[in-house]
């Protein structure tokens, strides 16, 4: 949901690349990501990708949901630590963004409009 809220932003000269560290390519979101995504008019057609080496070395910047996410990053991957962040870090908080995964619609809406708040800071700091 970061990324495609995020892309509809189309603030120039930032790209955005999702993926996961468990994802099998291909995969369509969930369900209650689409609904979360539809009532923002956000195209929900995204489908999941695996993290590749290729997208860590082409990234100015990393972010993670989870301190955990980014650990397991930071282990496979040594060489972008100067670059990888939660995206709480990033903007000077604590604490992870909770995945919504297996909770209800509120949840999912719950989670997305914190993700925006952040994106929003991370965007104005990256901006400066």
């Amino acid at each position: 949901m970061a990324a495609a809220w995020l892309s509809s932003q189309k603030k120039r000269g930032i790209e955005v690349k999702s993926a996961g560290l468990f994802a099998m390519d291909g995969q369509p979101i969930s369900a209650h990501a689409a609904a979360v995504l539809a009532q923002q008019g956000i195209d929900s057609s995204h489908t999941s990708s695996s993290i590749t080496r290729e997208m860590l070395d082409w990234a100015t910047h990393i972010f993670t949901m989870t301190s955990s996410h980014k650990q397991m990053l930071a282990n496979q991957a040594p060489d972008t630590i100067d670059k990888l962040f939660t995206l709480k870090e990033f903007v000077g908080e604590n604490g992870d963004v909770v995945d919504p995964y297996g909770g209800d619609l509120s949840v999912y809406q719950m989670t997305f409009e914190e993700m925006q708040q952040l994106i929003n800071r991370a965007i104005k700091k990256l901006e400066n």
